[in-house]
C-alpha cells in the first residue's frame, strides 16, 4: 500500500500539473485573440452610466418600479380581435413588445464583463471602480435596485402579467455573478459591497427555487430546464450554497442530459422548434456551461457517461460539424436570425478545454467574439470567455 502511495502522489501531481498549464495556456490564448477588443469594450463601459429597470416602467407591468418586466417574444395582437389577448407566432418576434428591462439587464452584463476582463488583463483598478458603480446601482442603491424574483417576466397581454418561462431572462446576469466572483478573488476594498450583493443573489436564489415559477421553470424538459440549473449553479457557486451546487449536479446527471439528449448526441426537443440551428446551438452552450461550473476534481461532468454511453463529447461532436460549415447543416433552417449563427459559441471554448480537441478552438477562433446583433447577443449569455476559464 505504502509503494502504491509513492507511485499515486507524483501521478496525481503530474495530473493537476497538466491541467494547470492548460488553464493557463487557454487563458493566454483568450488574451492574445481578444485583448485588443476587450480593452476597447471597456474603455467604451467607463463612459456609461449605469441604466437599471428602475429607469424605464411599462404601463402594462402589473410590477413596481423596481420589478423586471418583460413580454413574450412570440406573441403578437390578434388580427381578429385587435385589443384582445395575444396569440402566439413561434419563432416570430414581435419587436412591439416590451424589452426595454431585457435590454438594460443585457447591457449590464456586458459592461461588468468587458470591465473585468480588462482588469483582468491589465490590474488597472479604473476598472473595478467603475463595475461597482454600476453593480451597486443594481443590487444596492434604493432609487435604481432590481428586486430579486421575475414575478413579471415574458407577461402576454390579456393572458399572463408573468409566466415561470420568463425566469429564463435571468441568464442574463450570470456573467455578473461570474465577474464578481473574479473581482473578489483579484482584489480587496470592496468586501461589504461584494457582501450585499451575495446577499441580493440569496434572495434570488431562495425566490427561483422555492416560488410556483421556479419550479415549474426547473422541470421544464427543453432549454429552460437547462437554463435554470445553468443560472442556479452560477449563482450558487458565487454564495457558496453547497446544497444547490449538488442538486444541480444531480439534476444535470439524471435529469437534464438523459432526458434531453439523443443517441446521436442532438437534443430533438429543440430540433422541433421553428428556430432548430440556434435552439441547438443554445441549449448545447448551457449544458457546457453547466459542465464548466460545477465541475471538480472529485465530480468531472466532462467525464460523466451514462450506463448507454451518451456523454457531453458526443454532443458538441455532433453539433461541431455544422458550425465548422454551415451548409451541412440538412435540417430545416430557422426562420429568423438563420444569417446570424454561428458565432463564437462557448461550448467550443469550453470544450476544448476539456478535450483538447484543437479543431474546436481553431473554430472558435475564426467565428465572431463580440456580435452587434441583439438576437444573437441575447441568446449568448457567455459573451466575455476570460472570465470564465479558472
Amino acid at each position: 500500500m505504502r509503494l502504491l502511495k509513492l507511485y499515486l502522489f507524483p501521478l496525481c501531481f503530474l495530473l493537476m500539473s497538466i491541467t494547470a498549464f492548460c488553464t493557463d495556456d487557454l487563458s493566454a490564448t483568450l488574451k492574445k485573440v481578444l485583448q485588443k477588443n476587450i480593452i476597447a469594450k471597456a474603455e467604451w463601459a467607463l463612459t456609461q452610466p449605469p441604466v437599471t429597470i428602475t429607469t424605464e416602467h411599462c404601463e402594462r407591468s402589473a410590477g413596481g418600479v423596481h420589478d423586471f418586466f418583460s413580454e413574450g417574444d412570440y406573441w403578437w395582437p390578434n388580427p381578429d380581435n385587435p385589443n384582445g389577448p395575444y396569440i402566439q407566432k413561434d419563432g416570430l418576434s414581435n419587436p412591439n413588445n416590451f424589452t426595454a428591462h431585457r435590454k438594460a439587464m443585457v447591457r449590464f452584463s456586458q459592461v461588468i464583463g468587458y470591465l473585468t476582463s480588462a482588469y483582468m488583463i491589465t490590474k488597472n483598478n479604473q476598472y473595478v471602480k467603475h463595475a461597482f458603480v454600476h453593480l451597486n446601482a443594481w443590487f444596492s442603491d434604493e432609487s435604481t435596485y432590481m428586486n430579486p424574483s421575475l414575478l413579471y417576466a415574458q407577461a402576454i397581454k390579456g393572458k399572463a402579467t408573468g409566466r415561470s418561462i420568463g425566469i429564463i431572462d435571468m441568464i442574463q446576469m450570470m456573467e455578473v455573478a461570474q465577474s464578481l466572483r473574479v473581482l473578489e478573488k483579484m482584489t480587496v476594498g470592496h468586501e461589504a459591497e461584494i457582501k450585499k450583493i451575495k446577499e441580493w443573489f440569496s434572495s434570488y436564489l431562495q425566490w427561483v427555487t422555492t416560488h410556483p415559477y421556479g419550479i415549474e421553470e426547473r422541470e421544464a424538459k427543453n432549454n429552460h430546464g437547462t437554463c435554470w440549473v445553468m443560472q442556479v449553479a452560477v449563482f450558487a457557486k458565487l454564495t457558496n450554497n453547497q446544497i444547490l451546487l449538488e442538486e444541480c449536479k444531480s439534476k444535470f446527471k439524471n435529469i437534464l442530459f438523459p432526458n434531453q439528449m439523443d443517441a446521436n448526441g442532438s437534443f430533438p426537443l429543440e430540433m422541433k422548434r421553428t428556430k432548430p440551428y440556434v435552439y441547438s446551438l443554445f441549449n448545447l452552450d448551457a449544458m457546457t456551461t453547466i459542465c464548466q461550473v460545477l465541475s471538480t476534481k472529485a465530480s468531472n461532468l466532462w467525464d460523466y457517461t451514462l450506463p448507454d454511453g451518451r456523454n457531453i463529447q458526443q454532443a458538441i461532436t455532433f453539433m461541431y460539424p455544422f458550425v465548422a460549415n454551415k451548409s451541412a447543416w440538412t435540417y430545416p433552417e430557422d426562420v429568423m436570425y438563420w444569417n446570424d449563427w454561428p458565432v463564437a459559441q462557448p461550448f467550443l471554448l469550453f470544450g476544448y478545454q476539456a478535450y483538447q480537441n484543437k479543431n474546436w478552438l481553431k473554430t472558435w477562433k475564426k467565428l465572431e467574439h463580440f456580435p452587434e446583433t441583439e438576437e444573437v447577443i441575447r441568446n449568448l449569455p457567455v459573451r466575455n470567455p476570460l472570465i470564465w476559464i479558472e
